[in-house]
C-alpha cells in the first residue's frame, strides 16, 4: 500500500516539508559514506531554509498551546482513559518547552558556524565543494565515519527541538482522522466537505502502487483522480473502477 498525504493550508504544507526532510537526513547520518555525509549536511541546510520564515517558531508554538488547551478539556471524560490523555499532554508539553527554549529561529545556532555556512555557501553551486574550492571540506570528509557522524549529529541537534515539535503536532494530526473505503468510479472521486468544519489534512492509501492520484481540496470539496504511467512515463487518467481509503483530518 503506498500512502499520499494533501496539506489543505500552507502551515501544514510547511510542516510536512520539513518531516520529509528531518526523515531524510536521520537516514543519511546514519550510513558511512562520505557522500551520504554531504548529502545529509545538504538536507541539513535545507531544513534552515524552510524553517527560516520568521513567524514559523511562533506558529508552532501557539499550536502546541492550542493542543494542550484542547485536551486538557478531555480530562475528566470517562470515554477518555486518564493515563493515555496525560501521556500525549506530557509530550504536548515536552515539545512546547523545548522548542520554547530554542533561542532565535530554529538553525540560528548552526549560522555562527563559519565552517558550516562556508560550505553552505557553496554546495548549490555545480560543483562547487571540489577539493580545491573547500580543502578542509574535503579533509573532512576523510575522516573515519564515526567522527563524521558525531559532528552531523551534534549540528543536527541543535535541530531537535524543531523536529520534536513536527512530530508532536503531525502525529495528533493524522490520529484525529478516521480512515474509510471509498470507490473513484471510471477512476474519479468527489467528495463534499460539511460547512462549518476546518480540515487541514487529506490521506490517500492505495493498494495498487502503480495508482497516482491527483489531488485537489478546498474548504468546500475534495477530488481525487487516479492516474497511471505510460510508457513515456507521462500520466494518464484510469477508467476503472477503483476503491481506496480516504482519511481528513482536522
Amino acid at each position: 500500500m503506498v500512502l499520499y498525504e494533501y496539506p489543505f493550508n500552507e502551515g501544514i504544507r510547511t510542516m510536512l516539508r520539513l518531516e520529509h526532510l528531518f526523515d531524510r537526513l536521520g537516514q543519511l547520518v546514519a550510513r558511512d559514506t562520505p557522500i551520504d555525509h554531504h548529502f545529509a549536511l545538504a538536507t541539513m541546510f535545507e531544513v534552515m531554509d524552510v524553517a527560516a520564515r520568521a513567524d514559523l517558531k511562533s506558529d508552532l508554538l501557539k499550536e502546541l498551546d492550542r493542543q494542550r488547551t484542547q485536551l486538557q478539556g478531555y480530562r475528566g471524560n470517562p470515554a477518555i482513559s486518564e493515563a493515555a490523555l496525560e501521556e500525549v499532554i506530557a509530550r504536548v508539553d515536552a515539545a512546547f518547552d523545548g522548542l520554547n527554549r530554542l533561542p532565535g529561529k530554529a538553525g540560528a545556532a548552526l549560522a555562527g558556524n563559519e565552517w558550516l555556512m562556508s560550505i553552505r555557501s557553496r554546495i548549490s553551486i555545480p560543483g562547487g565543494t571540489c577539493e580545491f574550492d573547500l580543502p578542509a571540506y574535503y579533509a573532512w570528509q576523510q575522516l573515519p565515519a564515526e567522527r563524521r557522524r558525531a559532528d552531523l549529529w551534534r549540528w543536527v541537534d541543535t535541530l531537535g527541538p524543531l523536529a520534536a515539535a513536527l512530530h508532536v503536532l503531525l502525529g495528533l494530526l493524522r490520529d484525529s482522522g478516521v480512515p474509510h473505503r471509498v470507490v473513484a468510479p471510471a477512476g474519479q472521486f468527489q467528495q463534499s466537505l460539511p460547512q462549518g468544519k476546518v480540515y487541514q489534512l487529506l490521506r490517500v492509501r492505495l493498494d495498487d502502487a502503480t495508482l497516482v492520484p491527483e489531488i485537489t481540496g478546498h474548504r468546500l470539496m475534495v477530488s481525487v483522480r487516479l492516474m497511471r504511467t505510460d510508457g513515456e512515463g507521462r500520466l494518464r487518467p484510469v477508467a476503472e473502477d477503483h476503491s481506496f481509503e480516504l482519511t481528513l483530518c482536522a
